[in-house]
């Protein structure tokens, strides 16, 4: 009966921590779906091939333009990669999706403060530069080029492909259906990708927040001298976030169980920042990337997320940007459901939400490969089947359905 009873009270918190920012992912979905199909990328590939700081600096615009799906971000790196983007600005379109996007900044405000959100931010713009020295620095042209090859050669399967809406003035996209459709889709397949993470960060977080204070203590240095301290903390809190599996947004709730549990403002950003070297990412890499650059590519992502972390320390404290209070862990997943505005707000979400999912099932039909929904208005690949329309998102799930129909 007490198992029965602690597994009711994880699973409460974790529902209470998702309503607290329900309305704030439905429009942190909703901006993202909007950047991904109004703002051109047709050029991508081409503009990305160099190492320089102008094209990793355009690649990290472009990344924070995208998803912030963790898994589709490295889908989409490789993608990049292969095409003829260089690692460096692979990698840094893949840490600007998962780390300068809406989405996380508002979840964060939320839970954490906007000192946090802040950090998040500033923080992000170090990790990427971090990483790209550390690709230049250890990563030769050679090395690179076996990666590209062995990842060409990689049985990958489904790309994320994002609907645009492209030779439309702003006011033309505003006031057209066809232009929603492609943010509708966008968003849609955003969520599709992304609410088992979320899901699996509410829960895990839902039942740490039942651990005693004692284990956190445990974990990581509370009591030690501050430098001690802040060393330990950036290098045991992307461990922390490697084992729990939980990547993007989905962490944040989890750090703020964290936070309140006492780890340091340093080792809270630095948790954060590892959600692209939790442990199925890393065997994603192998497969890419081959073995050696998979390996190189994950120390450097692990060492530039402690550095980072301990920069945006550093720099927080000379500004007195460190929060002083921490929120009790009681005050993270006991939050009041009423009718407040939170309640309002996520109604009114949910509502835009369902919108949204409404204009891709009125103009939607379903990949028979993939499963993602595409508009059957706009997308040029299409086939038919026992007489009837079949849809698909991209060239590679057309072929695959015809080879296997024998269209």
């Amino acid at each position: 009966m007490v198992v029965i009873d602690k597994i009711g009270e994880g699973l409460w918190n974790a529902f209470q921590m998702a309503w607290e920012v329900g309305w704030a992912l439905v429009l942190g979905f909703l901006l993202s779906g909007i950047v991904q199909a109004w703002i051109p990328r047709s050029r991508m590939q081409q503009a990305l091939g160099g190492r320089d700081l102008r094209t990793v600096a355009l690649a990290t615009g472009l990344g924070a333009a995208s998803s912030s799906c963790s898994y589709a971000a490295v889908a989409i790196a490789k993608s990049m990669f292969q095409k003829g983007a260089s690692l460096a600005t692979a990698m840094a379109f893949q840490f600007a999706s998962t780390n300068l996007v809406f989405e996380i900044g508002i979840v964060m405000w939320i839970f954490l403060g906007w000192q946090f959100t802040l950090a998040e931010f500033v923080g992000g713009i170090l990790l990427i530069a971090l990483m790209w020295a550390g690709i230049r620095l250890l990563v030769t042209r050679r090395l690179e080029e076996e990666a590209r090859a062995h990842a060409i050669a990689a049985k990958t399967g489904h790309e994320h492909h994002m609907a645009e809406a492209g030779g439309m003035s702003l006011r033309q996209r505003l006031t057209s259906a066809s232009a929603w459709s492609d943010v509708a889709h966008n968003f849609r397949s955003d969520v599709q990708m992304l609410w088992k993470e979320i899901t699996a960060g509410f829960v895990i977080a839902g039942f740490v927040a039942l651990l005693p204070m004692g284990f956190f203590n445990a974990l990581f240095l509370t009591d030690a001298p501050s430098s001690v301290r802040l060393i330990e903390n950036v290098l045991v809190g992307p461990l922390v976030a490697v084992l729990t599996f939980v990547c993007s947004v989905g962490n944040v709730p989890l750090a703020a169980v964290l936070w309140g549990g006492g780890i340091s403002f340093s080792g809270v950003i630095a948790f954060i920042y590892a959600d692209l070297i939790v442990l199925p990412i890393l065997l994603i890499y192998r497969k890419y990337y081959g073995l050696k650059v998979a390996a190189l590519i994950s120390g450097i992502m692990f060492a530039a997320a402690a550095i980072a972390a301990l920069l945006v320390d550093g720099l927080f404290d000379l500004a007195g940007l460190i929060p002083e209070q921490r929120p009790e862990i009681e005050s993270i997943t006991e939050r009041e459901i009423g009718w407040n505005y939170t309640t309002f707000l996520n109604i009114f979400f949910l509502l835009v939400a369902a919108g949204l999912v409404w204009l891709t099932l009125r103009r939607g039909a379903r990949d028979p490969v993939c499963g993602m929904t595409v508009d059957r208005f706009k997308t040029p690949h299409r086939s038919r089947h026992e007489g009837q329309p079949v849809y698909f998102c991209g060239a590679g799930c057309k072929a695959k359905f015809e080879a296997a129909h024998s269209v």
